[in-house]
Order: structure tokens, then C-alpha cells, then sequence
């Protein structure tokens, strides 16, 4: 479904009827079993890794999708000097890329206000509170976020910029794990664009 985007009729002619299928899928989303899942994966892979299954350090950043021109709640804004109907995600991930907070909103919205939503929620999960120490960031955080990170966690927030005057890519230190986990998520069509 979000490599393709195939309908519900066409799925493969092993699985059962498409209204029992969709049926089970709306059941793992409303016990929150995908969560549990995607979290029990996630451990395993870090300690596959050598490291702590809980984080002490993770990057920030966040990515404009487009919208359709129909769909549910509308939370386009102005991206670029441009309105048009957009979405932002805000990812915050592990120094392996594995993601440990998303928020979804309004375009419109600049990041360091953004990234309050998501900071609030990992707040919310005690052993992810207890061990944060360091996020990394893009640019687009400075200000505001630096001073509220500090007097909210008891973290540091520090920002990670290019070198004057460098031209075209370059791997930015820290950083380079959360545009690669972005980069992931572009590559599914039910990802790329926000259909929803």
C-alpha cells in the first residue's frame, strides 16, 4: 500500500476479502499495536547496534510535503513565499535514524514553534526524558528553541551550521542521519505526498 498505493480490491488473490483485511488494519491502529511494534523493533535494533535501548542524543528536522486538492482537514500555509496547500513533518531521530517523534501540521508554522509540539510529546515518555541529553539541529532552529530545549529538558539543543561560504551538498556532521531517514520516507508513494 505505500510502495503502490493499490486499492483495497487488488490485493494479492492468498490474503483474505479486503473488508477483513482493512478490518484488522483498523484494529492494530486503534490499539495502538503498530506503536508497540515499530517501538519493540526499535529496541531490538539498537541493541543489535551496542547501544542503550533508549537514546541519549538525536536530531531534529523537518520536511514540507504537497497536498491534494481534497482529503480531510486542510492545513495548508505559505511555504517559501508560496501558498499552496502543504503539510510539515517533524521528525526527531536517533544517531542510527530511527524515529522517535513525529508531529504533523501546518506548513505555515516555522520550525523552532513546530518542534515544541513533538518536544512536548517525547515529555511525555519517562525513560525518553530521563536519557535525552543532546538534540542536533538544522538552522531553522535557532533562537528561541536553544533557551526553551535548556529550561524545559535539561538538554542541549545545539545547531549544527555549514561552513561559510561552502557550495552545493555537503555532510553536515550529526545531521546527515535525519536527511537520510527524510530521504527514506520520500522514496514511498504514500509518503511523498500527502494524499490524506
Amino acid at each position: 500500500m505505500l510502495r503502490t498505493g493499490c486499492a483495497w480490491d487488488y490485493l494479492p488473490h492468498d490474503f483474505p476479502p479486503a473488508d477483513t483485511v482493512y478490518g484488522y488494519l483498523r484494529k492494530c491502529q486503534a490499539d495502538s499495536t503498530w506503536e508497540r511494534l515499530h517501538d519493540a523493533l526499535r529496541r531490538e535494533v539498537r541493541i543489535q547496534a551496542g547501544k542503550n535501548p533508549v537514546p541519549t542524543a538525536a536530531i531534529m528536522d523537518s520536511q514540507s510535503v504537497k497536498t491534494t486538492e481534497r482529503g480531510g482537514l486542510r492545513l495548508g500555509g505559505v511555504r517559501c513565499g508560496e501558498e499552496s496547500q502543504w503539510r510539515k513533518r517533524h521528525l526527531l531521530v536517533d544517531t542510527l535514524g530511527l524515529l522517535w517523534g513525529l508531529v504533523v501540521h501546518n506548513a505555515g508554522v516555522q520550525d523552532r514553534d513546530g518542534s515544541k509540539l513533538w518536544l512536548e510529546r517525547a515529555r511525555q515518555e519517562p525513560a525518553l526524558r530521563e536519557r535525552l541529553q543532546n538534540f542536533w539541529a538544522d538552522g531553522g532552529y535557532r533562537g528561541t528553541l536553544e533557551a526553551w530545549v535548556t529550561a524545559h529538558d535539561d538538554c542541549v539543543l545545539e545547531i549544527v551550521r555549514r561552513a561559510d561560504g561552502g557550495k552545493g551538498f555537503v555532510v553536515l556532521s550529526h545531521r546527515w542521519v535525519v536527511e537520510r531517514t527524510l530521504g527514506w520516507l520520500k522514496r514511498w508513494r504514500r509518503l511523498s505526498k500527502d494524499y490524506e
